[in-house]
């Protein structure tokens, strides 16, 4: 660079003669090394940009997950031939269209502290999905968007029928379409904007609720946000009951499905791996990525969907690890940001490869789960991210053929040729070439000396692309009505459906069964020009209120949903979030009842009672006895007291089941029930060698009984002590009757 500013001197001096030539001269040069110093610094923020650290941000996004079916649900994805039964946790891409039948209920979670859920006889799409912009489109029905957390910088859009509405900030929001009109209500504190074509943006306010009549010529309407009926109160109480979830203690924050952990499973603590999670009621041979579906993601290329319940956490983080006969989840350390992964496993086969399994010879693709540290390989993404060893948001230590490595180490991909899982029985699985991605695998476990003829490939699967490549299941679903599924919405973008796969493959977008009509597009919102509607008083002192008899009936909760929520919502009892918004409301309020523990959820499962090893979760959440219960314990005997406390504790656990039945959301297949009640084969999860996990102090295991009990006794002996030195002499018998009574 100084030689250029050296010839630039030079050659100005040298062609410009004078004083003022001299000037202009220089003048020149400072230009000249204000681009070249522009140019350069572009050209260090390309270099850096493409390098696999800085794409993590962009690799790592989350997609929703669809987390919670009931009834009949469809999905629609661009490229599948028609509409299929809907499967939870599949991760929803731009052009990707829900559809709720006339019994139906759904759930997208769009957070970790932000769902999305449709009513029956709704029609819910996905439009568009960037760090900062999240766009859906309602054709039809009720959907609720319940909103605990948005981030700074993050746009939610809502478009339908007959107006876009924005929502930037935190609160419940209920919007309602049928053919004639589209009501918006915002809760909670929420905020949103309103733009309708032709129209000028309209500001809405908290307890506000928008009423839009017409296409051609819209008339809007304001009034007084309603009362919560029974599909709200569900909301709430739902959202309440998965922000509660034990196993976010030793997650990552930002991982979406904590509560589903806690109901199908129990957290350990295995020595080198830490806090690790156990499925509960696995029959014999289990194996992870073993239940469920490879489908192609037009980002992420292959992806699992697990039909597990709780398939959504150890399939896309963490690592398997198998430890005393049994399959754990390992998440690793806590982490700051998680990155997501459509799969973590490596993949073997490819058309050179070809083994004798139970369904015959010919071309298999293989893969088994990563292990401990082990890096992944992704197959998606950009070109300058593919086909490198990948750490993205991992935070325990880096293993490579079973070693230890540090950071710094270069890896090249071609020499990573050894995963610990293999060994594990029944790890490896295969299926066919061209079944792959077909729906439902039919997998068959290799065996040990076969799995040796299995060569790793560091690419994604080369299988063929076909319309059932696209979907989680074969079985045909509801298709809605053709007035549903024509009928345009209003948007601020276009939707960003993506023709080009990520292999670079073309799908086709558009299909003759499911038409995707063009949007109205309009100007997004400008807060600065948005006309404020006044503030409405609360419901019942508004004078401008709309009739009961122009409203429709709530729409109707899930049939599976547990008996205590059922009662809650219909005593409307107010959530704990409306509680401290302090909206006013016409229910009663009622006491806040304490969170179910792990061991309490455990025995409401039909679990058997753990040996007295294994009981310290159950002493931690009990309270400590009070001050009278203690002067009633002998003094003179240690092991009466032990035996008597003991007696006093136990004596509670018979209650626990029926407080540990606060679930909110689908029970247990009769599939899990009936494996848990018939004890299969195998060891059972309360003859694990590791210790359970503690819930105050995560990545720590409980103590035992006799220990717990000999250190309470003894900070009780030195409240005690304490209490008799900090008085004076003559009052000690005052104090002593104290404790007595």
């Amino acid at each position: 660079m100084f030689l250029f500013i050296w010839l630039g001197l030079r050659f100005g001096v040298h062609r410009l003669g004078g004083q003022e030539d001299m000037h202009m001269s220089i003048r020149k040069v400072i230009e000249f090394i204000l681009i070249l110093g522009i140019l350069s610094s572009a050209g260090v923020v390309a270099q850096g940009a493409i390098t696999p650290q800085s794409q993590a941000g962009v690799i790592g996004l989350t997609p929703p997950r669809l987390s919670l079916t009931t009834g009949e649900v469809s999905f629609w994805r661009p490229g599948a031939q028609d509409w299929s039964e809907a499967q939870i946790n599949t991760p929803l891409a731009p052009g990707d269209l829900l559809y709720t039948g006339a019994e139906g209920n759904l759930e997208i979670q769009i957070g970790p502290r932000a769902f999305v859920r449709g009513a029956p006889s709704t029609q819910l799409g996905l439009e568009n999905h960037e760090p900062d912009f999240l766009q859906f489109r309602v054709s039809a029905g009720n959907v609720s968007l319940d909103l605990r957390t948005v981030e700074p910088g993050r746009t939610v859009e809502v478009d339908t029928p007959h107006g876009v509405f924005t929502v930037e900030q935190d609160g419940y929001y209920r919007v309602a379409v049928d053919g004639e009109r589209t009501s918006f209500i915002t809760r909670r504190g929420g905020q949103a904007t309103l733009t309708y074509p032709g129209g000028e943006t309209v500001a809405l306010g908290p307890n506000q609720e928008v009423i839009i009549e017409g296409i051609e010529s819209p008339r809007v309407a304001s009034y007084a946000a309603p009362e919560l009926d029974e599909w709200d109160r569900w909301n709430y109480a739902r959202t309440d009951h998965l922000l509660e979830a034990v196993s976010a203690r030793y997650v990552s924050p930002g991982v979406y499905g904590m509560e589903d952990l806690d109901r199908y499973g129990t957290w350990r603590i295995a020595p080198t791996y830490g806090a690790v999670w156990i499925p509960r009621g696995m029959p014999s041979g289990w194996a992870p990525y073993s239940t469920g579906a490879w489908v192609l993601d037009p980002y992420y290329g292959w992806t699992w969907v697990d039909t597990a319940p709780w398939g959504w956490a150890p399939y896309h983080y963490g690592r398997w690890v198998f430890v005393s006969g049994f399959w754990a989840w390992a998440p690793g350390p806590v982490v700051v940001r998680p990155v997501y992964a459509p799969a973590l496993v490596a993949f073997f086969g490819g058309p050179s490869v070809s083994i004798s399994v139970s369904f015959g010879s010919g071309p298999v693709v293989g893969w088994v789960s990563l292990g401990w540290g082990e890096p992944c390989v992704p197959w998606w993404g950009p070109p300058s991210f593919r086909h490198r060893p990948w750490w993205g948001g991992w935070g325990g230590p880096r293993v490579v053929n079973n070693v230890i490595i540090n950071k710094t180490t270069v890896v090249k991909v071609q020499e990573i040729n050894v995963y610990r899982n293999v060994s594990a029985r029944n790890a490896v699985l295969v299926v066919k070439e061209n079944h792959f991605g077909r729906g439902p695998i039919a997998s068959a476990r290799v065996r040990q000396a076969d799995a040796k003829n299995l060569k790793p490939i560091h690419t994604g699967p080369e299988v063929n692309v076909t319309p059932a490549s696209f979907v989680p299941r074969e079985k045909r679903g509801i298709s809605p009505p053709k007035e549903v599924l024509e009928r345009p919405v209003v948007a601020t973008r276009p939707p960003k459906a993506r023709a080009e796969l990520v292999s670079g493959e073309k799908r086709n977008v558009a299909s003759a069964r499911v038409p995707t009509p063009a949007p109205c597009i309009v100007s997004a919102p400008q807060h600065w020009k948005a006309v404020p509607v006044a503030n409405s008083p609360p419901y019942g002192q508004s004078k401008v209120e709309r009739r009961t008899t122009d409203r429709a009936q709530p729409p109707a909760l899930p049939k599976s949903e547990s008996p205590q929520v059922r009662k809650k919502v219909s005593e409307g009892v107010p959530p704990l979030q409306a509680q401290r918004q302090r909206e006013p409301q016409v229910f009663r309020s009622s006491p806040v009842k304490p969170q179910a523990s792990k061991s309490q959820a455990e025995a409401s499962q039909g679990r058997q009672p753990a040996p007295p090893k294994t009981a310290g979760p159950q002493i931690r959440e009990r309270s400590a006895p009070s001050l009278s219960s203690r002067s009633q314990v002998s003094r003179s005997m240690p092991t009466a007291r032990f035996e008597s406390s003991r007696r006093q504790i136990e004596a509670r656990i018979p209650q626990q089941p029926q407080r540990a039945s606060r679930v909110v959301g689908p029970p247990p297949s009769s599939a899990q029930s009936s494996v848990r009640q018939t004890k299969p084969k195998g060891p059972s999860a309360h003859a694990l060698a590791c210790e359970p996990a503690n819930r105050l102090l995560p990545n720590r295991a409980e103590r035992g009984w006799q220990q717990r009990m000999e250190e309470f006794h003894g900070s009780e002996r030195m409240t005690e002590q304490g209490m008799h030195q900090d008085v004076p002499r003559g009052r000690q018998g005052n104090y002593r009757g104290e404790l007595a009574q």
